[in-house]
């Protein structure tokens, strides 16, 4: 993981679980993190986070609401490259397009890519899923308990992810993440960058 990093929080705020990934990216907004790392909260807006992800960016790390039947709250991290099937085969057990990952509001990582390749871009050379089981998605502006606790973690393995990816050749004064020597994100005065409201 290599060049700058976008980490993009995904998903619907009025949906219950669903509005994990802003969650987490309002709490990541305000850490100190490295100046080559961006946060932003794409709410459901695919398009806007497929051209973003053209831009130039060697690393990306989406954080999402991702139904893979296990137990509430269980956070996974999955590399989209790894799991992403060949286009003229079925879904295997485990992949990302068996998982339904993203289809409460239609942000499934193949179309985001598919989009990347119509605007002939490769985009970022990593892209990493970290995702949580939803207890539900129904029409609600709260996290369920275990996903509300389970923010936390999620906020604790992106900074590790950060942390990691400072260490390689492409950042020669990386600076830990939440340390002094880490540079102030890209954001807005509110923390988060900007995505529009209305694209969401």
């Amino acid at each position: 993981m290599t060049g700058r990093m976008l980490i993009a929080g995904v998903g619907n705020i009025f949906l219950g679980d669903d509005g994990f990934g802003p969650e987490v990216a309002k709490r990541l907004a305000a850490v100190s993190l490295p100046g080559w790392v961006r946060v932003a909260d794409y709410g459901i807006s695919g398009m806007h986070l497929a051209y973003d992800l053209a831009d130039g960016y060697g690393a990306a790390i989406l954080i999402d609401a991702a139904p893979r039947g296990d137990r509430p709250g269980t956070v996974t991290v999955l590399d989209v490259a790894a799991e992403r099937r060949p286009q003229d085969s079925g879904p295997p057990d485990g992949t990302i397009g068996a998982s339904r990952l993203f289809d409460a509001h239609g942000m499934q990582p193949d179309v985001v890519l598919g989009v990347l390749g119509m605007l002939g871009a490769a985009g970022p050379a990593r892209i990493l899923v970290v995702g949580c089981e939803p207890a539900s998605v129904d029409y609600a502006m709260e996290l369920s308990e275990p996903v509300a606790t389970a923010v936390d973690e999620a906020v604790q393995i992106v900074l590790d992810l950060v942390a990691e990816a400072g260490r390689g050749p492409d950042h020669e004064t990386p600076g830990a993440a939440g340390t002094p020597a880490a540079q102030d994100p890209e954001t807005t005065d509110e923390g988060v960058s900007h995505v529009p409201w209305h694209s969401r």
